[in-house]
């Protein structure tokens, strides 16, 4: 302590710029930016994220990469499955909704919209008051019983009963709007003039619905389904804490609570890097699946 009274305040200055530089050296701060830039692309590439200041996995590992790769599987199944089913149904639903427009269930569609405001973890809340605690038919949360069975396809009964009620919620929240919003996407096109012209000529409205409307539509329809196997991976924060289901955005949930920068930065450039190789690649796919759109802008 006396040691430390007697070094004068330039010495300790000096000191502290000694630690910042070696501190900018050992993380690669000293460094061009744009080195920097591809150093950190391949580390997230190869999931090297860094270490977590609090956070553990499972295991006991405080990597982010162990961390994101161990809660990643619960949220890909809880996502998938609610979110890839609430898309081909909504699709499908919208697809023949278009053909009655201005009838009873359009005009219901039309009316319950709105209700997708709500949150997923709202309706959850209310699917567990009446299944679980007051029916008593189905968990209350988590992934699996405390006491799981050994028996793999008695586990696999158990995970999909823990799982009914927050995929359910999940798809009912988003379950209106996207059927009202793809029902509009599919009016817009039904009413041009080559439908038109189909429907004089005589063909079946499977045949109108595949060939005309469904055809021009495809890139946008390919566009939102990408778009959402890059969403599925984040999870869904508040629902999965609710039900506490053990994902990857209860994980994210945590990580902000307890200010764990590593675990947050690190999902956070995943998914940027999931969402820029997928956007390339979906220039690829339009010139595949619409004759009209043409790789390199030529003028022919």
């Amino acid at each position: 302590m006396t040691a430390n009274k007697q070094v004068s305040t330039e010495t300790r200055m000096q000191m502290a710029a000694d630690m910042i530089r070696m501190r900018e050296k050992t993380a690669g701060l000293d460094q061009p930016f744009m080195l920097r830039s591809v150093r950190h692309l391949w580390n997230a590439l190869r999931l090297e994220l860094g270490r977590a200041r609090f956070m553990i996995s499972d295991h006991g590992s405080r990597m982010v990469k162990n961390i994101i790769l161990e809660k990643l599987p619960p949220t890909l199944l809880l996502m998938g499955a609610s979110q890839v089913t609430l898309f081909f149904v909504t699709l499908f639903l919208a697809l023949g909704l278009s053909r009655y427009y201005g009838s009873f269930w359009d005009k219901l569609v039309v009316t319950l919209s709105p209700t997708s405001s709500i949150p997923a973890w709202f309706y959850g809340i209310f699917l567990i008051l009446i299944f679980a605690a007051w029916l008593k038919v189905l968990p209350f949360g988590g992934m699996a019983s405390p006491n799981p069975p050994q028996d793999r396809w008695l586990y696999f009964l158990d995970v999909l009963k823990h799982l009914i009620l927050p995929a359910s919620s999940l798809f009912i929240s988003g379950f209106f709007i996207s059927v009202y919003a793809r029902r509009t996407f599919f009016l817009i096109y039904s009413s041009e003039d080559y439908v038109d012209m189909a429907k004089a000529k005589g063909l079946t409205s499977r045949d109108i619905e595949r060939k005309y409307i469904l055809r021009p539509t495809l890139p946008t329809i390919i566009t939102q389904f990408a778009l959402l196997m890059v969403g599925i991976w984040t999870g869904a924060t508040l629902t999965e804490t609710v039900f506490r289901w053990p994902g990857l955005g209860t994980t994210i949930f945590r990580a902000v609570q307890i200010y764990d920068t590593a675990v947050i930065v690190g999902t956070t450039i995943i998914m940027a890097y999931l969402l820029a190789i997928t956007v390339f690649f979906l220039d690829f796919v339009y010139a595949i699946v619409d004759p009209r759109v043409k790789v390199g802008g030529g003028s022919n």
